[in-house]
């Protein structure tokens, strides 16, 4: 869509020159900040007056928080830089006091720690190389040797670092080499069963992402299923959501549930919760690298 300033005085303005797909350079603006008049036009004014066009907008009025959220896909000039719009955008962002990011092309590095579950890991591999991930797998770290033969058969670096309660703090600091070696953007837990410390979580904050057993809140701790099973439940689900230090409570980005009877017994409802926790832990991966997740306090808002 092309951009106009529909507030113009001027009813006729020159269009930005039309570019193909291989000379158009693409870009993702993200935003949040206090709901107030003109932030849209602002927006759109300024794309325009550099010769962009609008690809997708999305945009959320918090009418309880009086926030606004937002996030504009587009494409134009070439000649121009994430850095670049950041720096010349940044008194708009003064102006409106918004918090926001430029994204170009470039895809998220993601580095995927698991520990003997594989159907994440399996299930991330086979998007990755399906190219409908959103981002690049750079490399996979575990606790266990299980799943080595299934990360170099993608071709991947796989990591093992053992982990015991006095080796715990020496293998952390051997994770975030790790993360800046491979200059990964994110970090995936899935079905890493290792609770991280309260340190790492904050290292890495707002870029892990960690795959729930269970429909949250609900059945913590050891054997979900078998406990699920005990209450006759109805429906098994999974939950994607950021790593904070607060065990399983970092803000939601995705839920998956799946109907099911009484005739499910445990290994049943395994089988249909691992399809759960691979959907949702996928679609929260590809949502976090297009840069469609915004974080808003203790939750989300997702343009999906």
């Amino acid at each position: 869509m092309t951009l106009v300033a529909t507030d113009s005085p001027t009813s006729i303005l020159p269009q930005p020159a039309e570019l193909n797909d291989e000379q158009a350079q693409k870009f993702v603006l993200t935003l949040s900040c206090v709901e107030r008049a003109g932030i849209v036009q602002a927006v759109t004014t300024f794309l325009f007056e550099r010769g962009f066009n609008i690809d997708e907008h999305q945009q959320f009025d918090d009418g309880i928080r009086q926030t606004l959220h937002l996030r504009t896909a587009f494409s134009g000039s070439p000649e121009y830089s994430a850095d670049r719009l950041e720096e010349e955008f940044s008194a708009i962002a003064d102006r409106f006091d918004m918090k926001f990011s430029f994204h170009d092309q470039t895809k998220k590095r993601v580095l995927v720690m698991v520990s003997k579950f594989g159907h994440c890991l399996n299930d991330l591999i086979f998007r990755w190389r399906g190219g409908s991930l959103g981002g690049d797998i750079v490399a996979v770290v575990s606790n266990h040797e299980t799943h080595r033969a299934m990360a170099e058969a993608a071709g991947l670096p796989f990591i093992h670092i053992p982990v015991t309660p006095d080796t715990k703090a020496e293998a952390e600091q051997k994770l975030l080499e790790l993360v800046d070696e491979y200059k990964a953007d994110l970090v995936v837990l899935a079905r890493y069963m290792q609770v991280l410390s309260d340190n790492l979580c904050r290292s890495l904050e707002g870029r892990a992402i960690n795959i729930h057993h269970s429909f949250l809140p609900g059945f913590k701790g050891a054997r979900p299923y078998h406990q699920a099973y005990d209450r006759g439940v109805k429906l098994v689900g999974a939950t994607a959501h950021y790593v904070t230090a607060d065990l399983d409570e970092g803000p939601i980005i995705e839920q998956e549930v799946i109907r099911v009877d009484h005739s499910y017994g445990p290994n049943a409802l395994s089988t249909v919760g691992q399809d759960a926790e691979a959907l949702a832990l996928s679609r929260a991966v590809r949502w976090h690298c297009e840069h469609r997740v915004l974080l808003d306090q203790t939750s989300t808002v997702v343009f999906r």
